[in-house]
C-alpha cells in the first residue's frame, strides 16, 4: 500500500515537471527579441486601464482650464487663439468668365480650366472686396468635368452660373472684354462695368480669338497695364485665375504694381519696370514669339 502511494506521488511529480518543462521549452525556443516583444505586449495589455484613466484626467484638466481662463484673464487667452476676422466689403465690379470656348479645347485643357475656375471661386470667397462673379455659357465638356470632379459646385455661394452667353446676361454697354491683344490699357476699374475673362486654355492655338470676338460683338475691350509695371520672360498672357486674382488684389491694394507682384507666378520671371523701359518692352513683346506653354488668356 505504501509502495503504491509512493509510486503515485512520483508519477504526479514527473507529470508536473514534464508540464513545466514544456513551458520552459517553449520559452527557450523563442529568441531574445521575441521574448522581449512578448513581455512588452503583456505589459501594454496590463496598463491599458491605467492609460485610459490618465487620458480622462488630462481631458478634464483641459476642460477646467478653458472654463477658468475667461474668468481669470478676461477671455484674452481664448480670443488670442481665434484668428481676427477682416471686415469684408463686397465690390460692385462684375467679373465674368466666358466659358464659350468649350469646342476649341481638348479634355485635358478643359480640366485645367475647371481648376482655374475653382481657384477663382476660392479666392473670391476669401477676398477683402469680393467681386460679383459670373460663369456664362456653362455646358459641354466643362460641365461634365465639374459634375465628375467637383459635385459640390452646384452648391457654390455668391456666384452666378449661367448657361446663357454673357451678352444675354449683362447689358452690352456695360461689358469690357479683357484681352492682351487690345490696344486699350485699363487704368482704373469702373464699378459699373462687367469685365469678361476668356475661359480658354489652348496653348496659343487660337491666338487673338478673344480680341476678335470682342470686336465682332462690338463691345469694349482692354488689357491690364502689365507693361507699365512688369517685364516678364514670357508673353504677357495669363491664366484665368491670375487675371481674376490680380483684379481682386487691385481692389484691395489700390495699386496695379502691388497687385501684379502679389499674384504673378515666379516662373513668369516678373521684374519691376524702371523708367524708360516701358516703350522698349512694348516693342519686344510685339516681336517676340508665342510662349507655347502659356494658355491664351487675358492680361
Amino acid at each position: 500500500m505504501a509502495d503504491d502511494t509512493v509510486r503515485g506521488e512520483a508519477a504526479a511529480g514527473a507529470q508536473t515537471e514534464s508540464s513545466n518543462g514544456g513551458a520552459d521549452g517553449e520559452n527557450q525556443s523563442l529568441s531574445k527579441r521575441q521574448r522581449k516583444k512578448l513581455l512588452k505586449q503583456q505589459k501594454w495589455e496590463e496598463e491599458r486601464e491605467l492609460r485610459k484613466e490618465r487620458r480622462k484626467e488630462k481631458k478634464q484638466q483641459r476642460r477646467e482650464q478653458r472654463q477658468n481662463q475667461p474668468e481669470e484673464e478676461g477671455g484674452e487667452a481664448q480670443s488670442f487663439r481665434k484668428r481676427p476676422r477682416r471686415e469684408v466689403t463686397p465690390s460692385s465690379v462684375r467679373l465674368v468668365v466666358d466659358c464659350g470656348f468649350d469646342d476649341l479645347m481638348l479634355l485635358k485643357d478643359v480640366r485645367k480650366l475647371h481648376k482655374q475656375i475653382q481657384r477663382c471661386y476660392a479666392e473670391n470667397r476669401r477676398a477683402l472686396h469680393p467681386v460679383q462673379f459670373y460663369l456664362t455659357s456653362i455646358g459641354g465638356q466643362l460641365k461634365q468635368s465639374m459634375d465628375e470632379k467637383d459635385k459640390g459646385w452646384v452648391n457654390w455661394k455668391d456666384i452666378h452660373i449661367k448657361t446663357e452667353h454673357y451678352k444675354d446676361v449683362v447689358e452690352k454697354e456695360e461689358l469690357v472684354y479683357l484681352t492682351s491683344d487690345s490696344p486699350n490699357v485699363l487704368e482704373e476699374l469702373d464699378q459699373k462695368k462687367a469685365y469678361v475673362i476668356g475661359g480658354l486654355v489652348d496653348h496659343n492655338h487660337h491666338k487673338g480669338i478673344t480680341f476678335e470676338r470682342a470686336k465682332e460683338l462690338g463691345i469694349e475691350h482692354a488689357q491690364l497695364p502689365l507693361s507699365s509695371f512688369v517685364k516678364m520672360n514670357s508673353r504677357k498672357v495669363l491664366a484665368v485665375n491670375h487675371v481674376f486674382e490680380i483684379i481682386l488684389a487691385f481692389l484691395e491694394k489700390g495699386s496695379w504694381r502691388d497687385a501684379f507682384f502679389t499674384v504673378l507666378p515666379r516662373r513668369k520671371g516678373a521684374v519691376a519696370v524702371t523708367q524708360g523701359e516701358e516703350n522698349t518692352l512694348k516693342e519686344d513683346e510685339e516681336n517676340s514669339d508665342s510662349d507655347s506653354d502659356t494658355p491664351e488668356q487675358t492680361a
